[in-house]
């Protein structure tokens, strides 16, 4: 399977005409600018295999140089905009570029693919990312939907540790890196996911019960109290958005590496247990969830403490879990106001509502 981009419904199609970046000069300039060719040039650009996912295109590129060009990589990642899906997220692109291009290079080495570039265009909404082809080292742990082994999943889980303790209650934090949403900003997304829910529900009819409407109720009611936390400004960091286990690249068989997280296109400041409960209650049915839930949450909180993050308890963080995975009932619509299919949001739906009653989250309703 190709990667960079959600593995879920990914559908193989002809490639689109290529963006000026993977001429061979163009793809010089950029390798050169990130130090990773030194003499030698880019001869011959070819397309080894093209596939859109849901929001995106990725393309693989295989390079030929003409001189010195020891170290340069034999093969790149294309990712830009998919041609129809991308026109509902126009912000999906502005997002990773920046994570890439800004954030990327101020973390810890072999967590995320290295980028040799990347741009937004403003004006015609157009973007790209050129980041390094894993493909022949890692893999992704399984075929959407089947979740990952145990021992994946715990690889998997410390990877996201590592990204969250890099920027946990960092100082740039809202000021050099990502936007802090205002009192003000937050009621207003109540508005917009209110008026989403309302034609949410009425699509639905009787299949989504009166006791869900009525959970739905009570949370549009408790949603700026439930806001508190994240306004607390405390225990916060930079998540992935989209931290699902099929964006998470492990290392092949026999390979010595570290997982990589990629599909940055969701990324923002939030309490870390967002990630984690998208993780499992979003994509889990209960017996896997239950399985795996306890450990894998005991080993990223030991991770946390691991890569220095202190002051947080065992208990704040499973009380922040739970709380995450109440909010994770605004997923599926969120999903659906964006043309995600039916058979994306109609299962994260069904699942994270049983984890709901599973968890005891409706405590946080009262």
């Amino acid at each position: 399977m190709g990667q960079y981009g959600r593995a879920s419904g990914a559908r193989f199609m002809t490639t689109p005409q290529l963006p000026a970046v993977v001429e061979a000069e163009n793809l010089t300039a950029a390798l050169r600018k990130a130090g990773a060719l030194d003499r030698g040039a880019v001869r011959e650009v070819t397309v080894l295999s093209s596939r859109d996912t849901i929001l995106s295109h990725i393309t693989r590129l295989g390079l030929r140089y003409v001189g010195e060009s020891n170290g340069a990589p034999q093969s790149l990642i294309l990712k830009t905009a998919h041609a129809e899906f991308g026109k509902n997220v126009p912000n999906a692109g502005r997002r990773e570029v920046a994570f890439y291009t800004r954030l990327a290079p101020a973390m810890p080495a072999q967590l995320v693919p290295r980028c040799f570039g990347g741009n937004f265009d403003e004006e015609s909404l157009a973007w790209h990312l050129l980041l390094e082809d894993l493909s022949d080292s890692h893999e992704i742990a399984s075929a959407w939907p089947l979740p990952p082994s145990a021992e994946q999943s715990l690889s998997i889980i410390r990877a996201l540790a590592r990204l969250h303790a890099a920027w946990w209650d960092d100082t740039r934090l809202g000021e050099a890196v990502g936007v802090w949403m205002s009192v003000d900003e937050t009621s207003k997304l109540l508005e917009v996911f209110s008026g989403h829910y309302a034609r949410f529900a009425n699509l639905l009819g009787d299949r989504l019960s009166a006791e869900r409407r009525d959970l739905f109720r009570r949370f549009l009611e408790q949603w700026d109290r439930l806001f508190q936390r994240y306004h607390a400004r405390r225990d916060v960091t930079i998540i992935h958005g989209d931290a699902h286990t099929w964006n998470f690249l492990l290392p092949r068989a026999a390979v010595s590496d570290t997982v990589r997280i990629f599909d940055f296109d969701q990324w923002r400041i939030n309490v870390p247990t967002s990630d984690l409960a998208y993780m499992m209650a979003l994509q889990w049915y209960p017996e896997t969830r239950q399985v795996l839930e306890r450990p894998l949450l005991d080993s990223y909180y030991d991770t946390l403490i691991e890569y220095g993050v202190t002051g947080y308890s065992r208990d704040a963080l499973h009380r922040d879990y739970r709380r995450s995975v109440l909010w994770h009932i605004t997923t599926p619509v969120w999903q659906w106001s964006v043309n995600i299919p039916p058979v994306i949001w109609w299962n994260n739906l069904q699942r994270v509502l049983l984890a709901v009653d599973d968890l005891g989250c409706e405590e946080f309703l009262e």
